[in-house]
């Protein structure tokens, strides 16, 4: 006599199919943007103002041109006092970082997991056809991460 299986029919699985959660999808879309002409006085109010630590740097079409930062600031300060020149006096644009990492708007969160990685930065600016569309943090890659899990991981 042959062995009869046990096993009853497959139940269907009741799993929710992930798309592909794109960059677009989770980053922060309102920024505060600062222009090359400001002084980096006006910036250093803003970053108080706003509890930011730097933004991105668009010229009068949105186009990114860099990232001004705290640190960028901290060498205004630094070289005001060194030449003994008035403060806070100069603009973004002498300042600020011009080779800018960016992610486009398309990348996976999971491409932009690995970015992060080997990397080590904490944001991104997204770019969307060369102009910035917004910025994509480490928190909304791991809030992202966890919305997956709770949709899709057991």
């Amino acid at each position: 006599m042959g062995i009869k299986s046990f096993q009853g029919a497959r139940v269907s699985s009741n799993r929710k199919v992930v798309k592909n959660i794109l960059v677009g999808d989770i980053m922060t879309k309102s920024l505060i943007l600062f222009r090359p002409k400001q002084t980096i006085h006006e910036v250093m109010k803003a970053f108080i103002k706003y509890k930011i630590s730097g933004g991105p740097v668009v010229d009068k079409h949105g186009n990114l041109m860099g990232v001004i930062s705290e640190g960028d600031c901290m060498k205004e300060i630094s070289e005001s006092r060194y030449f003994n020149m008035p403060i806070l006096d100069k603009t973004v644009h002498h300042f600020m970082t011009k080779d800018v990492e960016t992610i486009d708007v398309s990348a996976s969160i999971f491409d932009a997991a690995s970015l992060f990685t080997k990397t080590g930065r904490r944001r991104f600016p997204v770019i969307d056809k060369k102009r910035l569309v917004g910025q994509v943090s480490r928190k909304d890659i791991v809030i992202a991460a966890l919305n997956i899990k709770s949709q899709t991981w057991h």
